[in-house]
């Protein structure tokens, strides 16, 4: 395994134990006949392995540089090759191009498809497979260097939907991927309009507008396999401007040293601990200012295309939208007998009396 990795990369002969720590670090997260329907990993810590933070060895990266390592122009990152994960703690083992030594980061970018040419000392020609709608496939090539990119184009590629980790395709095995993640994006608008979110209205000539888009997200389960498809609508509030979109941002957020006391009095008095979720919790927080925004894309109302949304409550991403759900809860609470603790905000007490 050490030598297919070495050569894939072309990876020189010095770093042959990075390579065989990397190749044992993976047979230890893989099936073996040694062990019957589990992997090392599991037999021998007692549950499966994470699989989500493996990579190519051998290939280029961007390791970020701590603020107090840099200037405040220098480059926030530095050219690197993967050589492995950390043995000791987390993070991805990195050959630094530029001193010459191996460094261990977490914050990492990969550019899995470039590889280093050790000889002329830059980045090699990607050969990248193409798979056309009518099931051909082409090999494109693609110049890259350490100072420019050039990209291809092709009219018959397939539409990628990308997230944070995935990568879902429109055709063959990916068709069930895509129409899911547009059921969550339907679902997405359906429960913003069931909760009286926002209101059509003609675009304002003294207010600005703001932009929307859709996030995707994949959650996981502990082995790595798919437990859902996330899809959210989210506001660009990096566009809104104090005191026209927004005045008050600060929210309370409730202290892990509160939540650590209230589980061990309830330990220690046997009382019954109930976790809710609220689903969406920040489009039921009520906006005090004016804000407006695009219509989403893919989702425009064909006869009022010109239109903008005028929005009654929150949208993720807004700035004031923790501040509003805070309010609104609070409200809420209140209502309802209880009492916010003088020492903690975000503690609400009720006593019952008979």
């Amino acid at each position: 395994m050490a030598r297919s990795m070495m050569t894939e990369k072309k990876i020189p002969v010095k770093f042959w134990a990075e390579a065989v720590g990397t190749a044992v670090y993976l047979q230890n997260r893989c099936y073996t006949t040694s062990v019957i329907d589990k992997t090392p990993f599991e037999a021998f810590i007692g549950r499966k392995p994470g699989v989500k933070h493996l990579r190519v060895f051998g290939s280029i990266c961007y390791s970020h540089i701590p603020s107090n390592l840099r200037q405040k122009f220098d480059d926030k990152s530095s050219k690197g090759i993967f050589m492995g994960y950390g043995s000791c703690e987390k993070g991805y083992r990195i050959y630094n191009l530029q001193t010459e030594k191996i460094i261990l980061s977490r914050s990492v970018d990969f550019d899995e498809n470039k590889s280093w040419n050790w000889e002329s000392k830059q980045d090699e020609t990607v050969h990248v497979p193409l798979i056309f709608e009518n099931g051909s496939s082409e090999i494109a090539e693609i110049e890259e260097t350490s100072h420019e990119t050039h990209s291809i184009a092709s009219p018959n590629l397939n539409q990628l939907i990308l997230d944070d980790e995935h990568v879902f395709e429109s055709n063959g095995s990916g068709t069930s991927q895509r129409q899911s993640m547009e059921g969550r994006m339907d679902a997405e608008i359906e429960t913003i309009e069931n909760n009286g979110t926002w209101e059509l209205v003609e675009r304002p000539t003294d207010k600005p507008v703001i932009r929307v888009k859709w996030v995707f997200k994949t959650k996981l389960n502990l082995d790595g396999t798919v437990q859902k498809h996330k899809a959210r609508l989210v506001a660009k509030g990096y566009a809104q401007k104090s005191g026209i979109d927004y005045n008050e941002t600060f929210a309370l957020v409730a202290r892990l040293d509160t939540i650590r006391t209230l589980i061990a009095l309830a330990a220690q008095k046997g009382w019954k601990l109930f976790q809710l979720d609220v689903k969406s919790a920040f489009l039921n927080g009520v906006l005090e200012e004016e804000v407006y925004t695009e219509q989403p894309e893919g989702f425009e109302v064909k006869t009022a295309s010109h239109k903008v949304y005028k929005l009654k409550k929150a949208l993720y991403g807004l700035k004031q939208a923790p501040r509003a759900w805070y309010s609104e809860i609070d409200t809420y609470l209140t209502s309802c007998n209880f009492k916010r603790s003088t020492s903690e905000a975000t503690l609400y007490i009720r006593t019952d009396e008979e």
